[in-house]
């Protein structure tokens, strides 16, 4: 009797068991239901990708991509009058004939005035343009700031000499004459290793290259202003100017 009471007692158990297996809901762990919500997002990428195409647009015409006539004026020192008088034929010329641009100096101004017309067909030519007058008013000589038109890697750069350290008097005068060197032996070194070309005007730099070599001759600069001797400038500039090179 007490074996078949313990028989009963255990299936009662088991189908109690039973019960509350089935009242429980399974829980998906949180890991499935991420995959599942990632899977599901590469399906709706796949097929939205499918459904929309890449639209196509019919090409514009330089007419319409050009828009109103615009200006560039450059203001010309005093200092500048008589260069630009005697190269201005150098410099009026390949505005008008390649850039297809109208130019002229305005004497009540004096700037020098570039404008964008029909025969315009280029969109950069009025930058081009306005760089390369700027740079002859800097004090950069025509055949050196044509190359800022020919070419599109180029640019200006320009910077004081108080900039990288505040001088004043003498001090100011020995860090010009050391950039210079000379004779302007150190400037012509520098603007041979580096590929650059550099103009003195007083306190102020002007750097015409391409980036890396502006990047150069700045740093040589920049070391001869904090008083490095010119020996040292030469060789680290060599140094540097070897490596690029090598890697181009």
């Amino acid at each position: 009797m007490d074996i078949d009471k313990n028989v009963t007692g255990e299936k009662a158990a088991a189908v109690e068991n039973q019960e509350d297996t089935e009242s429980f809901t399974k829980v998906k762990s949180k890991k499935t239901q991420k995959r599942k919500r990632e899977q599901d997002g590469v399906d709706m990428e796949t097929a939205d990708s499918v459904a929309c195409k890449r639209p196509q647009f019919p090409p514009i015409s330089g007419d319409q991509l050009r828009g109103p006539d615009e200006m560039r004026k450059i203001a010309v020192p005093a200092h500048r009058y008589t260069p630009l008088k005697e190269n201005w034929l150098k410099i009026f010329t390949p505005i008008v004939e390649n850039l297809q641009l109208q130019v002229r100096f305005n004497l009540k101004t004096r700037n020098v005035e570039i404008k964008t017309c029909k025969a315009t067909q280029d969109i950069s030519a009025l930058t081009k343009a306005s760089d390369f007058v700027k740079a002859f008013v800097l004090g950069f000589q025509v055949e050196d700031a044509l190359a800022l038109i020919r070419l599109d890697e180029l640019f200006l750069e320009s910077f004081d000499v108080t900039d990288v350290k505040p001088l004043k008097g003498d001090h100011l005068s020995r860090a010009i004459g050391r950039i210079a060197g000379k004779g302007g032996k150190t400037k012509f070194t520098i603007e041979n290793v580096t590929k650059t070309r550099i103009v003195l005007a007083d306190t102020k730099v002007h750097i015409l290259g391409s980036f890396q070599n502006i990047k150069m001759a700045r740093t040589a600069i920049c070391n001869l202003i904090l008083g490095s001797p010119p020996s040292k400038v030469y060789g680290n500039i060599r140094v540097v100017a070897s490596r690029t090179a090598e890697r181009f």
